[in-house]
């Protein structure tokens, strides 16, 4: 069996949608699922000579069961058939998660929640689950069209080869169209800046054109072969890159970019792209990291 799918479980109702994607991500793989709750360690010590700390002893175990209990229906009601595991841990959830990723083949988190599992789009948790993780990081929010097509953000780089090939994959389970969309302008893109400045006044904009066409073209070239049956439609943009990806999730059912494209510093493991959607998008984000 392949790696199984995990999603973090905290009984949120964000959570709750993440396990439901979770489970029809692990129904179309073929693989099992893992539904995670973990527990933070404690600030209050143990009482001398008392047992450490666990859910049981805090009391807690009844209200623990009872959330996986109701995340393991909404995971058969998603997918009859998955084989479902339910572990509790205690640990940092974020570690919790950055581990069991080294043994997934994907881990869902929804984007709110009640404990630290939920709010990982409320902080820098999510940016580094996502830049951390050893298996693709797929983030629950926004509204999915659920016919609409797997969103490619095509960066062109060495790092985004494995972005597209978790696209076209991913396409091709869930039986949809996918959409690489390459965004190119002359300005250097910064955020809260005032107006781009043109990198060059005068042309060259068309020749410009025509090779981030050719880049596209070569991007996809390998894989259309491999997928000849994913209706694929490449729409090259002239724009500025975050707010085009954005707009463009409205029509799809999920965005996959990688961790950090071309133009990225080296030392940052995530770009400001990959987390500009995770913050925005308005359905799923599934963030690809490239080769280690």
């Amino acid at each position: 069996m392949e790696k199984p799918v995990v999603a973090g479980v905290d009984g949120s109702p964000s959570s709750l949608d993440a396990v439901a994607t979770a489970a029809h991500e692990a129904a179309v793989r073929g693989t099992g699922l893992r539904l995670i709750h973990a527990f933070g360690w404690p600030s209050i010590p143990p009482p001398p000579g008392g047992p450490p700390w666990s859910p049981a002893a805090a009391g807690v175990r009844e209200q623990v069961d009872s959330t996986l209990a109701e995340a393991e229906q909404r995971a058969r009601e998603a997918a009859p058939r998955v084989d479902i595991a339910r572990e509790v841990t205690v640990g940092e959830p974020l570690m919790v998660l950055e581990i069991e990723s080294r043994t997934a083949s994907l881990v869902v988190v929804g984007s709110r929640g009640l404990g630290a599992f939920g709010s990982l789009l409320l902080g820098s948790t999510a940016v580094h689950l996502a830049a951390h993780a050893h298996c693709p990081v797929l983030v629950v929010r926004g509204r999915p069209n659920p016919t609409g097509p797997v969103l490619l953000a095509v960066d062109g780089s060495p790092a985004g080869e494995r972005a597209v090939e978790f696209a076209f994959a991913e396409a091709s389970m869930r039986g949809a169209g996918l959409l690489a969309l390459y965004v190119w302008n002359t300005w250097n893109e910064r955020a809260d800046e005032g107006p781009a400045e043109p990198v060059n006044l005068v042309a060259g904009i068309e020749r410009l054109r025509e090779e981030e066409q050719r880049l596209l073209d070569e991007t996809l070239s390998p894989h259309l072969t491999r997928y000849p049956r994913i209706p694929v439609e490449r729409r090259l943009v002239r724009s500025r890159i975050r707010p085009a990806l954005i707009e463009a999730s409205r029509e799809a059912q999920l965005v996959v970019t990688g961790a950090r494209g071309r133009g990225g510093f080296a030392g940052l493991l995530l770009g400001s792209v990959s987390q500009a959607l995770l913050h925005h998008a308005h359905c799923p984000v599934a963030v690809i990291r490239g080769q280690e």
